[in-house]
């Protein structure tokens, strides 16, 4: 089988632990490169270990490589629109870690550099390739809980103090802030399980008077059709990565919701309705997943619109956190217009 030959743009922790062994697992990809920004020492130790064949001491190498087709992005967050462009220019097709960029106006950049130079190009929200959350969609759909009416979404875990001055999650200049860092994934889950764009959105935030970043916040939703939802996320609370969803005879609660991968893979769906009480498992590889989803759709020559994960989806949700900021800046609700 033909496989995508993939380069890495960075040593980042994300690559290391969870894409690089998820390419290395998957049918019809391979990671072929990888490159650092910090010299050749650092990169020639992660190539070792995953056994890559090639080292760069720089991300253009990797993009020159006429043997690489596709690049991986785990940039810092302000990084993310530059070095999606340049791999553009160079024909190569990108997978980015979310959030894709730290505004709509850069997604929008960015979509048109990669339409311009037709390739593909896919932000990383892995959580939605594990089928539990397809199984969510059915339960809605064939009406198990009613109408639905509420949904709740977190992404939570604690940050020691004595890591702040070392973590980039608290530099407000590379896109930090519990918003972009975990915020994100419950915005996306609400849009994409009950499928529908919010109109309205008013947020509030506990920002670090040090460091300037959200650490803690929490956003109320409302939807054209009526149905309301909250999400929040925090630096500062035990790890909590979940969605609830409310109807008019029971409730579907997914505690596993974002990181099914620490629990091997195994997500937990629980259904309430009526004094009953239903616990179902399903197990999911997202990573493999997603590198499969992604170099598929390369091989068959399809369109950003065959994506799992959109452009249109990419901009709804920067549109949404966009929102938010504005929310918290200015102390009011914000107004959404959906096109």
């Amino acid at each position: 089988m033909k496989k995508v030959r993939f380069g890495v743009l960075s040593t980042a922790g994300i690559a290391q632990t969870v894409l690089i062994p998820a390419l290395k697992r998957s049918l019809n990809a391979e990671v072929t490169a990888i490159a650092s920004s910090s010299g050749l020492e650092k990169a020639h130790a992660v190539a070792s270990e995953h056994d890559i064949a090639k080292v760069y001491d720089g991300y253009e190498k990797v993009l020159d490589d006429p043997d690489i087709d596709a690049v991986y992005i785990p940039l810092p967050n302000h990084l993310h629109k530059q070095w999606v462009i340049e791999a553009a220019k160079k024909g190569k097709h990108i997978l980015c870690e979310k959030p894709a960029a730290l505004n709509e106006a850069e997604v929008w950049e960015m979509k048109q550099a990669c339409e311009a130079h037709q390739v593909l190009f896919m932000e990383a929200f892995m959580y939605q390739f594990h089928p539990q959350h397809d199984r969510v969609r059915e339960l809605i759909d064939t009406g198990f809980i009613g109408e639905v009416r509420y949904m709740q979404g977190g992404f939570t875990f604690l940050m020691p103090e004595e890591d702040k001055a070392h973590n980039i999650r608290m530099s407000r200049e590379k896109g930090g802030g519990s918003l972009y860092d975990v915020g994100c994934y419950p915005i996306h889950a609400v849009r994409s399980i009950l499928r529908e764009e919010p109109i309205k959105v008013s947020a509030q935030a506990t920002v670090d008077p040090t460091y300037q970043v959200d650490t803690d916040m929490v956003a109320h939703l409302t939807f054209a059709n009526g149905v309301r939802a909250t999400i929040d996320a925090s630096f500062s609370l035990a790890m909590r990565h979940e969605y609830r969803v409310f109807g008019t005879e029971g409730s579907i609660t997914v505690p596993r919701a974002y990181r099914p991968d620490i629990n091997g893979g195994e997500g937990l769906i629980i259904i309430e309705k009526a004094g009953s009480y239903q616990v179902e498992t399903i197990q999911g590889d997202i990573y493999r997943s997603q590198v499969e989803h992604f170099a598929d759709a390369i091989l068959q020559g399809r369109s950003h619109n065959e994506l799992k994960q959109t452009f249109t989806d990419t901009i709804q949700t920067v549109r949404l956190i966009d929102a938010c900021y504005e929310s918290i800046q200015t102390k009011k609700a914000v107004n959404l217009k959906n096109d």
